[in-house]
């Protein structure tokens, strides 16, 4: 069986993603990979905690391999620690790399052009799904999700700690993704089939951070054009319990 690993942000694309990709024959998830931030010791971007990132592992009975990154990385600095780690995988004999992307285009080719330069292949077991029907069939399923992180442009601080149920898709605006592709939420899953116990915590305090775009000087691929430099977020921090 051919080998792989799943880029692990802890949310509902990233399990919902190893939850479809379990049911194949041909491939065998045998790594999660997760980006984290040293300055804070959380999950980049969803910001939560490792201790709850540990915890997911070890009831979906992964392994569990760690990007590291400063804070506010730039682009560069970012790709060449994404190569170097990536190499490390591709060495364990690892020859696939998946991803929860639905359908963000210039991302997509972002990656394999990366992942060509190890000689990995992406898989996407989402890609191009209607983005409602996914989240719908992933609650259906029994996974269960809180919200960690909302874009400040798109969603106020109340959508961060809600569950994610039907009543939270009823309730997001009409120019929301209902998975959050975007950008515009981003959650943290706690339970589901694909777990052997469900990961406990408790809500804590919401703050708002802000963040600047960093240039270190080195070309890249993507411009000012390719991204929204998107500043202001609510977090939702979630404490083990």
């Amino acid at each position: 069986m051919k080998k792989a690993y799943l880029n692990w942000s802890s949310g509902k694309d990233a399990a919902f993603s190893l939850y479809k990709l379990q049911q194949q024959d041909d491939l065998e998830i045998v790594k999660l990979f997760t980006a984290v931030n040293t300055d804070v010791n959380r999950i980049s971007m969803h910001g939560v905690r490792l201790e709850l990132l540990d915890a997911q592992a070890k009831s979906i009975g992964l392994p569990l391999q760690l990007a590291e990154f400063s804070g506010n990385v730039s682009m560069e600095t970012y790709s060449k620690v994404m190569e170097t780690e990536t190499k490390k995988l591709k060495a364990e004999g690892i020859d696939f790399a998946c991803f929860g992307d639905i359908f963000l285009e210039d991302l997509k080719e972002y990656r394999d052009q990366q992942l060509s330069k190890i000689g990995l292949s992406g898989v996407y077991p989402l890609w191009k799904k209607v983005t409602k029907k996914l989240v719908e069939e992933f609650i259906e399923l029994g996974f269960k999700a809180v919200v960690v992180c909302t874009n400040a442009e798109y969603l106020d601080e109340t959508f961060c700690g809600r569950i994610i149920d039907h009543q939270f898709l009823k309730d997001l605006p009409n120019n929301v993704d209902p998975c959050g592709e975007n950008g515009e939420f981003h959650s943290f899953v706690f339970d589901g089939p694909i777990f052997s116990e469900t990961i406990k915590f408790e809500i804590g305090e919401k703050v708002y951070r802000t963040y600047k775009r960093v240039d270190d000087g080195e070309d890249n691929c993507f411009t000012d054009e390719d991204i929204n430099w998107d500043t202001g977020f609510w977090y939702c921090d979630l404490m083990p319990s």
